[in-house]
């Protein structure tokens, strides 16, 4: 009776000093947050200005760029960086505001920074290579290329690779950091092109009536440049015949047309005046 008696008088004691350590916890959070109320409205007042500050800033940017007529990709990159590297500012600038150390929080982000820089070597040298194709701009948009084993048009330059449509409408990607550190073929830098052609005649034909009729059909055909003017010469004596070089300066954009066009048309006229005709193609020349 007497342990009864006694719990029933110790409960509401309890009761009391749990109802008492609440009410100070209560108290204790409330007076926090007003502390930190006016630091998280402020921090929220500058983190939505600064959002909208951002947007203006990269879209003046980007108006300025275009007015100084700067390379596309280059505009997207560069408005790229001023995006997230203002909004990192942003960032910094919001958890200061809220009282958390800076330097503490840049301390963390630099030891992260450089263990996934190790992490990534391909992907920043890929990052790299971006960059310097960016500012030193061995090719551009629409340029058709040649590198790393593949041929195609460039339809777009990212930061980590190059996409190249090739003429059977694949798409390529191509590492940038092995396409910077290579050897690169830009077909389309300059405005004309020299299709090299070779074409095989017997010993038996006459040399001087073949080069004539080669010569006629390249004058009659009118994407072929007069300058430099186009030009035929013996390449090679073999064991089957006389290999004659063609030599046909053309535009750009009709170097794949005039190369068939002039095989083509070279038979036709070698056919006609009865001479056999043995095409070969130059190694190092490609219908694109």
């Amino acid at each position: 009776m007497f342990w009864t008696n006694k719990i029933l008088l110790e409960t509401p004691m309890k009761i009391h000093q749990e109802i008492r350590s609440l009410d100070q916890y209560v108290d204790s959070l409330i007076n926090l947050l007003l502390d930190y109320a006016p630091k998280v409205v402020a921090a929220l007042i500058m983190l939505f200005v600064g959002i909208w500050a951002i947007r203006v800033i990269n879209k003046i940017a980007r108006k300025i760029m275009f007015k100084r007529e700067i390379e596309p990709t280059l505009i997207e990159f560069l408005s790229d960086i001023i995006y997230w590297g203002l909004r990192l500012v942003l960032f910094i600038a919001v958890i200061s505001k809220l009282g958390i150390e800076s330097s503490s929080f840049l301390t963390i982000l630099g030891a992260a920074g450089l263990a996934i820089g190790l992490s990534l070597q391909g992907s920043l040298s890929n990052f790299a290579g971006g960059m310097l194709i960016i500012l030193f701009k061995p090719f551009k948009l629409g340029d058709t290329i040649e590198a790393q084993g593949v041929t195609g048009t460039v339809i777009d330059i990212q930061i980590f690779v190059t996409q190249l449509l090739t003429a059977n409408n694949q798409v390529i990607f191509v590492p940038n950091g092995a396409l910077s550190n290579g050897v690169i073929i830009n077909y389309s830098q300059q405005n004309t092109r020299r299709t090299d052609l070779t074409i095989g005649i017997s010993y038996d034909t006459d040399l001087k009536k073949a080069k004539d009729i080669i010569a006629e059909v390249l004058n009659a055909d009118e994407k072929i440049l007069k300058i430099p003017e186009p030009s035929i010469s013996v390449r090679e004596l073999t064991d089957s015949g006389v290999k004659l070089a063609i030599r046909a300066w053309t535009k750009n954009e009709d170097f794949g047309e005039v190369s068939s066009e002039i095989l083509q048309e070279c038979k036709s006229a070698l056919d006609y005046q009865g001479i056999i005709f043995q095409p070969y193609l130059k190694e190092n020349s490609k219908n694109l």
